[in-house]
């Protein structure tokens, strides 16, 4: 099937007892049992299988071309389990330019119990093949990155992972399965925060890893199970509703973020924007070649520093501040305040998480009402 028939069928029939065209929310904590330990397609408990969320994981994993979906109940949940299946003494090389939440887990928690990290810039593929180890054992990348936007070649670092027997987890959030598949150009593993584009609508939080390999599909499930970390019957269902949209969705998002970037470039009082579509983007030809368009997010530096940036972040009508991002409506924050806030100062530094800096999320509104907002705010 191409995409946008997978997306509003991969995953679900009709419900065999009324016809519902929608797979129900299946509200339930236990399931009966014809036996004991005997019962139907593995469903005995809600947390280790629900049908609302077995449809969802089928429908998501086929987006990604993908043989198996686990859904969790966050982004954060999803990434948790990965690292979860490391031991004390392993080793992560790990993208410098991540979401804040990545960073707090990799940090703040994971490294307390003998998981180690080294940050590196993965747009550098001889500074990426110089950061592993013989202990490493996963390579986790952003692509594009979060807030920086820079772009990974993704085939060349899943070759340097497979070289040293690391496995590739692919934070694919940003592109979306819609943009771009990295289980095809040789990841092992595909994180999204589903809360995201996948959701679409601000109103639900989830997570998703898909994967080819079957035993590593079934440690993942295992840790599914084991540290609960599973979404609602309801958040699957929102998000089935969401996924059938996605394609249509990220159509808008990509025209509109490509005019709101290209006008920002002109503008006088920005000194530089972050977009993969962009020409000026110096990982330009790669997103050619391994997206299919170049989503919705842009990064920009206000002339002016942390005053000018607050100004306009509290002059914009239409953009809401707010942290999240990949919903209908537009959203605007200031990553060192807001969602990069966990990252040391001198990290963000090196990074070019100034205080000048704003992340764009482009939503699906009319582009020249999103342009007339931002030319009101910059006045």
């Amino acid at each position: 099937m191409k995409f946008a028939t997978a997306a509003i069928h991969a995953g679900q029939q009709p419900d065999p007892t009324t016809g519902a065209i929608m797979t129900p929310v299946y509200q339930t904590s236990t399931f009966v049992q014809v036996s004991p330990g005997r019962f139907k397609d593995n469903y005995d408990y809600a947390r280790s299988a629900n049908p609302t969320r077995t449809a969802l994981e089928a429908n998501i994993a086929a987006l990604e071309g993908g043989k198996y979906g686990i859904c969790f109940s966050s982004g954060c949940a999803a990434m948790s389990a990965v690292l979860h299946s490391l031991k004390s003494g392993d080793h992560v090389v790990l993208c410098d330019d991540v979401y804040g939440g990545t960073f707090r887990l990799f940090d703040k928690v994971f490294q307390q119990f003998g998981v180690s990290y080294t940050l590196v810039d993965m747009s550098d593929a001889a500074k990426t093949k110089a950061a592993f180890k013989p202990s490493t054992k996963l390579v986790w990348a952003e692509t594009p990155t979060n807030p920086m936007l820079k772009v990974i070649d993704i085939a060349k670092v899943a070759d340097l992972a497979k070289a040293q027997g690391a496995l590739l987890a692919v934070d694919n959030t940003f592109a979306t399965p819609y943009l771009q598949n990295p289980l095809a150009l040789g990841a092992h593993i595909v994180c999204h925060s589903s809360t995201k584009y996948i959701g679409g609508h601000s109103d639900l939080i989830g997570g998703v890893l898909v994967v080819n390999d079957a035993a590593l599909a079934d440690k993942m499930h295992y840790l599914q199970n084991a540290v609960g970390g599973v979404p609602a019957p309801w958040d699957c269902f929102l998000q089935l509703r969401s996924t059938k949209t996605l394609h249509v969705r990220m159509e808008r998002h990509c025209s509109n973020a490509r005019k709101v970037a290209e006008y920002l470039e002109k503008h006088k009082k920005i000194e530089r924007v972050y977009y993969p579509g962009l020409p000026s983007h110096p990982q330009h030809e790669i997103a050619k070649m391994q997206m299919r368009d170049f989503g919705g997010m842009i990064s920009a530096v206000l002339k002016g520093g942390l005053a000018e940036s607050r100004t306009f972040l509290e002059r914009v009508k239409l953009f809401s501040l707010g942290e999240s991002l990949g919903g209908v409506e537009s959203l605007i924050e200031h990553p060192a305040i807001m969602t990069h806030a966990t990252i040391p100062p001198e990290n963000r530094a090196k990074l070019g998480i100034v205080d000048g800096l704003v992340r764009f999320s482009v939503g699906i509104e009319d582009v020249d009402d999103l342009i007339e907002d931002i030319e009101y705010a910059l006045r």
